[in-house]
C-alpha cells in the first residue's frame, strides 16, 4: 500500500494497536471508547482503508458488539450506559488489530517479527503461514455446506436443526484446520525451520524515526483522551 502509515513497521503498528487496547481495557465508560473509535475511524485514509474494507473485514465484530448490548440491556445491571460502554469498547479495541493487519503483507510481518521483534523464526514463519490460509477457512465452509447439501442434509426452517448444523459445520471446519495445521509443522520441521541454524532475510524490515513516532502518537493518544473524560467527570475505571 501507498498510504503513509501503511509503509510503516508491523511491529511499529503492532505495539501502537497493543497501547491503545490496553487502556481501553481499563475503563467502562462508553465516552471513553467513543473517542478512540472516533480517531481510529478517522486514521482509515492514512492505512489507506476504506469504511467500506472496514465493515466488510469487521462485520463480525459488529455482531458480537450488538450482541453484548442486547445480552447486556436484558440479563446486566448498569442499564444503557454499561451497555452502550462494553459495545463501544469492543469495537475500540477490535479496529486497531483490522487496520493493522488489512494494511500489513503476511511476509512483511513475518521478516519484522524476526528482525525487530527477535521472535523466533519457527513463530514468525507459522504467523505467516496462518495468515496464507485463513481465506481457506472460508472456502472450506461453502465446500462442507455444498457437500452437505449434497447429501441432502438440509436443516429447513428449523432453528434448532440450523444450530445442529452449525454446529456440526464448524467441528468439521476445526477437524480440517487440525489436520491442515499438523501437516504444515511437519513440513517446516522437514525443511529445517526449526534447526537453530542461523538464518538470512531476502529482504530487511527496517524501522525508522517514522515507525517510532507512530508508537509515540499512540502513547500520547493512550493518555489524552482518558484524561479528556477524566477531567469531564465520566471516566469509569474497570477496577
Amino acid at each position: 500500500m501507498s498510504a503513509p502509515l501503511a509503509r510503516r513497521n508491523p511491529v511499529a503498528k503492532l505495539v501502537a494497536a497493543l497501547v491503545l487496547t490496553l487502556v481501553l481495557l481499563a475503563t467502562l465508560d462508553p465516552l471513553t471508547p467513543a473517542l478512540f473509535l472516533a480517531v481510529e475511524v478517522a486514521a482509515l485514509p492514512l492505512f489507506g482503508i476504506s469504511p467500506a474494507t472496514l465493515v466488510r473485514r469487521g462485520w463480525p465484530v459488529l455482531l458480537t458488539a450488538a450482541g453484548i448490548a442486547v445480552a447486556q440491556q436484558l440479563f446486566g445491571t448498569g442499564g444503557w450506559f454499561a451497555s452502550a460502554g462494553l459495545a463501544l469498547r469492543v469495537l475500540a479495541v477490535a479496529v486497531p488489530g483490522i487496520i493493522v493487519f488489512a494494511s500489513t503483507d503476511p511476509t512483511d510481518l513475518a521478516d519484522a517479527l524476526v528482525q525487530n521483534a527477535r521472535l523466533p523464526a519457527r513463530f514468525a514463519i507459522g504467523t505467516l503461514a496462518a495468515f496464507r490460509l485463513v481465506p481457506l477457512l472460508s472456502e472450506e465452509w461453502q465446500l462442507l455446506t455444498l457437500a452437505r447439501r449434497a447429501r441432502g442434509v438440509d436443516a429447513g426452517r428449523n432453528p434448532l436443526a440450523h444450530a445442529r448444523l452449525f454446529a456440526s459445520l464448524t467441528f468439521g471446519l476445526l477437524v480440517g484446520a487440525i489436520r491442515r495445521g499438523t501437516r504444515l509443522a511437519t513440513a517446516m520441521d522437514a525443511r529445517g525451520f526449526d534447526s537453530g541454524a542461523p538464518r538470512t532475510y531476502a529482504r530487511r524490515a527496517h524501522f525508522g524515526v517514522a515507525d517510532a513516532a507512530l508508537i509515540a502518537v499512540a502513547v500520547l493518544l493512550a493518555v489524552a483522551l482518558p484524561a479528556a473524560t477524566i477531567g469531564l467527570g465520566v471516566f469509569q475505571p474497570a477496577y
